[in-house]
């Protein structure tokens, strides 16, 4: 089994989830709008149901190190980047909305350079990240599959990284990553381990001097 990162004076700091039934579209943007850009709060919605989940440190220091872990890799091969964060991803059509923890352009980069996104037109972000400490991304991942997010890592403490690929309208788990060859779960649980006793950049150069290694 995949070790998982357990920092010990983190363990219990967990989230607050929150699921509320019968919510209307307009009810759901009326929150967004309310609760502004600047907070730590992630909220889903998906036809009527409403999750808010208000991430603990441990859930972010994951979400934050991966985050710079995809930013290395296309630093490193030379690829484009353009990550959007936690940005609500969100389609009236569908009256489905979410905020993943991370996300981000990468092939489909050049098509949404220079302009506010727009997922009822845009594509969606190639590839999301979601970390489950206390709650589960399920519901989540639904959404995804509407939207057709083509890649998705997810964190877990039974699991470690898994990467799925969005396969024949499904998500298959996948050794490798579709956007990185060379990287698997199994590959970066080690760095993600470091960040338990090293700060975040000793960890980056360290997956920028495997990766060099590894080519």
């Amino acid at each position: 089994m995949i070790p998982s990162v357990q920092p010990s004076n983190l363990r219990d700091r967990s989230s607050q989830h929150v699921v509320l039934k019968d919510v209307s579209w307009q009810t759901y943007q009326a929150l967004l709008h309310d609760l502004g850009q600047h907070r730590s709060s992630r909220l889903t919605y998906d036809q009527g149901v409403l999750e808010i989940v208000m991430p603990s440190e441990l859930h972010e220091i994951i979400n934050r190190l991966l985050a710079l872990i995809v930013t290395a890799l296309t630093d490193e091969l030379g690829m484009k980047i353009k990550g959007y964060g936690s940005t609500t991803l969100d389609r009236e059509d569908l009256s489905r909305g979410v905020e993943p923890d991370s996300c981000f352009y990468i092939q489909n980069v050049d098509r949404v350079l220079g302009r506010r996104l727009n997922i009822a037109v845009d594509p969606p972000p190639d590839l999301a990240i979601e970390v489950d400490i206390s709650s589960s991304s399920q519901r989540r991942f639904g959404i995804y599959r509407q939207l057709q997010v083509p890649e998705v890592w997810r964190y877990t403490e039974q699991r470690g990284v898994v990467i799925y690929q969005f396969q024949d309208d499904e998500y298959v788990e996948c050794e490798f990553s579709p956007t990185f060859p060379m990287i698997s779960g199994a590959v970066l649980m080690p760095f993600l381990e470091r960040a338990e006793t090293e700060d975040d950049n000793t960890v980056i150069r360290a997956l920028r001097q495997w990766l060099r290694e590894n080519q």
